[in-house]
């Protein structure tokens, strides 16, 4: 009966010792994926309460003013003698005008047909003597003679370039100068048919009665 109870007893121990390992058995796959799962769910409970945990309160500054000091300084300046401005002159150019030369024909000296007082030659005559004034001073010094011009006449009959060959006096022929320029336009000389400014030489002749 005692062996009997013994039996029963460690029978019952068996079992319960199965029944025990049945339930705390583990597969090592199952606890491998418990451990990940476990290590994930820390992590995300740890980041919420990252995410929940509120900033840190902000600690405001008292300010503080600074008032520089006002330091008065006196700056001694040495009297310094300002150089002189030298005058500037400032020249504005003009503008230059551009110079047309004249082109001046040549003179003939001996044109094909000479040129010639208005009437010829009695006519110029007789207006030299009715216009000729005798110098006073050359009367009182009885001063007389021959004084020997040149002279061109243009193409428009006006004489010009009145000049002494051979002279006198200055009074004769200063008035022989008078003479020749106050004369009435001449025909003007021709060559090649065409007008020219011809040179002419005259005498006037000064004598005293």
């Amino acid at each position: 009966m005692k062996n009997t109870k013994q039996i029963s007893t460690l029978g019952l121990c068996i079992v319960s010792g199965i029944i025990l390992g049945a339930f705390t058995y583990q597969n090592p796959n199952d606890l491998e994926k418990r451990k990940t799962h476990t290590a994930r769910e820390i992590n995300r409970i740890y980041q919420q309460e990252e995410e929940i945990k509120p900033p840190p309160p902000v600690v405001e500054l008292p300010q503080v003013q600074i008032i520089p000091e006002v330091i008065e300084e006196t700056i001694e300046v040495e009297n310094i003698e300002t150089p002189p401005i030298p005058d500037v002159t400032i020249t504005i150019p003009f503008p230059i005008e551009e110079v047309v030369e004249e082109v001046v024909p040549p003179v003939v000296d001996f044109p094909d047909v000479e040129a010639g007082f208005p009437g010829g030659a009695a006519a110029m005559m007789k207006w030299i003597n009715d216009n000729v004034k005798y110098p006073q001073t050359s009367i009182e010094m009885n001063e007389q003679g021959r004084v020997f011009l040149s002279f061109v006449v243009e193409k428009d009959g006006s004489i010009s370039n009145v000049k002494i060959e051979r002279g006198i006096s200055p009074d004769l022929d200063r008035e022989a100068k008078r003479i020749i320029r106050s004369m009435p336009n001449w025909t003007p000389g021709e060559s090649a048919g065409r007008t020219v400014r011809a040179r002419c030489r005259l005498p006037i002749n000064f004598q005293l009665q």
